[in-house]
């Protein structure tokens, strides 16, 4: 009997703990805010050579550091309306979109999801 309502306890224990961490992962996420950049869109095949097919990749320098900053775009890569602008050479863009970390082979890549590009002409 004991047994039993030491595990219910402890089930009922780990439910709430899992309920938290469920509810600060939910706040993160409204903390994610879109930011405009603007700098370079690149093919990622045709002009960086990093991929086998054609994807997007975003070029902007930093202000402080006087660096260049590459943003991969989570989009449709090749059919993208705006695709036939920057595959054979980088156009100048304004992009809109939510930044997120990933890490990769211990690597950090920047992407930014749900882009709206804008190409300057």
């Amino acid at each position: 009997m004991v047994r039993q309502l030491f595990a219910m306890m402890l089930g009922v224990a780990l439910l709430g703990v899992t309920s938290y961490v469920a509810a600060e992962d939910k706040k993160e996420d409204k903390k994610a805010e879109k930011v405009t950049l603007e700098g370079k869109l690149v093919c990622t095949k045709c002009e960086l050579k990093e991929t086998k097919a054609c994807g997007h990749a975003f070029l902007v320098t930093d202000e402080k550091t006087k660096k260049e900053v590459k943003y991969y775009l989570a989009d449709k890569g090749g059919k993208e309306s705006y695709h036939k602008e920057c595959c054979q050479a980088p156009a100048d863009a304004k992009v809109t979109g939510v930044v997120v970390e990933k890490k990769e082979k211990d690597v950090v890549k920047l992407t930014i999801t749900d882009p709206k590009v804008e190409i300057k002409k």
